[in-house]
């Protein structure tokens, strides 16, 4: 049976915490012992302290080292979160002494990035002493990276998770794609293009199950085409545009401030295709039992033109329910 709370909450410091994080990272005691400087005896002594006050045995002992089991996971994962939460209070103590400042963390998917660029410019015009990290991933992946508390914030789709109701979220905007080539590709000096046009060459796409392919496909099967077989998949915009710079025959379906964007380089052209099937819209991503900063709630502001509403105690026992 497990320990209570209070008992956990009693016999655990923060040193386990980042000694577990360190166990997870190098896989073996010695080297954990290096990276939070303690001893080989030390470390291995706060390891049975966690496990005591845990009840329960988090590491399985192999040849190679130390390997969490089912609950290590689970536990080096809130170690994770509590430690990014020690980071940001002193973060945001450091901002109150003095006076600006602060610390963010940001994901976006490839079609958010000229419109999150647009949010974090005005951002640090009202902060300049603002330290900001940005994250361009899938939403899968930035959903990932919130859940283990090493991202504040995301502009991505919750409809790839599981559990999409653990999750807050604010509509950002609507999505609108559109198709791109090289400016030497054969359409792309055609007055009128539809996909039947471009469905023959090779494509530039997300990879399968991600929402951008889905309705890709879906808009495929609309017209009663093939889907393409020669496929490239990627996520970056950077290796986007530089295949469609390198290779001709290239096409891809882009959000369309991406596509205008790459467009101004005079390199990428936007055709003229219409689309019927319509995408889902960005979203303003947030863990549902975490109480905004007034860093990431001035993102929030900034991204959405409105005041950030506060999480009140009610609403984050809902949200951890």
């Amino acid at each position: 049976m497990l320990p209570s709370l209070d008992s956990m909450t009693s016999r655990l410091r923060l040193r386990h915490f980042r000694l577990l994080m360190a166990i997870d990272e190098h896989g073996t005691i010695l080297k954990a012992a290096e990276a939070v400087a303690l001893t080989q005896p030390g470390a291995t002594k706060a390891l049975q302290e966690i496990e005591n006050a845990m009840g329960e045995t988090l590491f399985v002992r192999t040849r190679r080292g130390l390997e969490p089991n089912e609950l290590g996971h689970c536990v080096i994962r809130y170690a994770r979160l509590i430690m990014t939460d020690m980071r940001h209070l002193r973060d945001e103590m450091k901002a109150a002494l003095e006076g600006a400042g602060g610390r963010l963390s940001v994901g976006m998917i490839m079609g958010a990035v000229p419109l999150a660029m647009e949010g974090l410019s005005r951002l640090l015009t009202r902060q300049p002493q603002l330290s900001v990290q940005v994250h361009e991933e899938t939403s899968a992946r930035l959903l990932h990276l919130i859940d283990d508390g090493r991202l504040d914030i995301a502009i991505c789709r919750t409809s790839v998770s599981h559990r999409p109701e653990q999750y807050r979220t604010i509509k950002v905007k609507e999505e609108v794609l559109c198709i791109a080539v090289s400016s030497d590709h054969p359409c792309a000096s055609m007055g009128e293009v539809t996909l039947d046009d471009v469905a023959s060459y090779p494509w530039i796409v997300c990879s399968a199950n991600m929402p951008m392919r889905r309705l890709l496909e879906r808009e495929f099967n609309e017209y009663g085409l093939q889907f393409p077989h020669n496929l490239v998949e990627t996520t970056s915009a950077f290796a986007t545009m530089s295949l469609m710079r390198h290779s001709h025959q290239m096409v891809a379906l882009l959000s369309t401030d991406v596509g205008n964007f790459f467009a101004q380089s005079a390199a990428i052209r936007v055709l003229p295709v219409n689309l019927r099937t319509k995408s889902e819209p960005y979203m303003l991503v947030t863990r549902g039992d975490r109480m905004e900063s007034p860093v990431m709630r001035m993102f929030i502001e900034e991204m959405t033109g409105q005041k950030a509403p506060l999480l009140d105690d009610e609403a984050m026992l809902v949200a951890a329910e």
